[in-house]
């Protein structure tokens, strides 16, 4: 239930808040209300529990829609965010283009606010080679530092290298205001160096020419 607007409200006298927000004092309700018309607004109770009570002229239509987005925006605050998991496959031998998809989901999760945990497994030989790994999540914390922050930095638990990533919601509501979602940043140089090399022409074969004997 809102509060009482223009005729709803009963009590008079009220103490009167005018449309530029100053003070006028207390006065007679009906007083209160025709100066609300002759402005084109409506008279609002703000603090019916005070004596006399507190009338304010305002664009009550205005008022409400402010009221819900900022409802709408403590709400999205509140909401608590979710651990989401991406995994670099079951090795290090995970193919790039794979590692990019995973890339791309992680920044769908960060654009919707929830955190997102990396995890990068070992198998076998793998192990001996844990600066792999530490050069993989590096590389990962650049391409995604354009909209989140490392909560968690890479850390080893067994065969599993993890670390976690949060929303960094200054650089996303930064980005959404500048209208969409972050372009995936490629190194070309390593695109090209992954690329097969192109089969090189043959050779062309000069004719032999049949030298007569005899």
């Amino acid at each position: 239930m809102g509060p009482r607007i223009n005729e709803r409200i009963r009590i008079s006298p009220v103490r009167l808040i005018n449309e530029h927000n100053e003070m006028v004092g207390v006065i007679e309700t009906p007083e209160a209300l025709r100066r609300a018309q002759e402005a084109g607004l409506d008279l609002v109770e703000i603090a019916a529990t005070s004596s006399p009570p507190v009338c304010r002229i305002m664009d009550f239509g205005k008022f409400k829609y402010e009221q819900a987005k900022k409802e709408k925006a403590n709400k999205a605050k509140s909401k608590s965010a979710e651990l989401k998991e991406v995994r670099l496959g079951r090795s290090m031998k995970i193919d790039p283009h794979d590692v990019e998809i995973r890339l791309q989901q992680a920044r769908r999760f960060l654009m919707d606010g929830d955190k997102v945990q990396i995890v990068q497994n070992f198998r076998g030989r793998e192990m001996s080679h844990k600066d792999r790994g530490d050069t993989r999540m590096h590389e990962i914390i650049e391409r995604l530092s354009d909209i989140a922050k490392v909560e968690v930095p890479p850390r080893m638990a067994g065969r599993r290298m993890t670390m976690i990533f949060a929303p960094d919601r200054a650089k996303i509501d930064q980005l959404k205001r500048r209208g969409g979602a972050p372009r995936p940043r490629v190194d070309h140089e390593a695109a090209q160096a992954e690329q097969p090399p192109k089969p090189q022409p043959a050779l062309a074969m000069a004719p032999v020419s049949k030298v007569a004997t005899g």
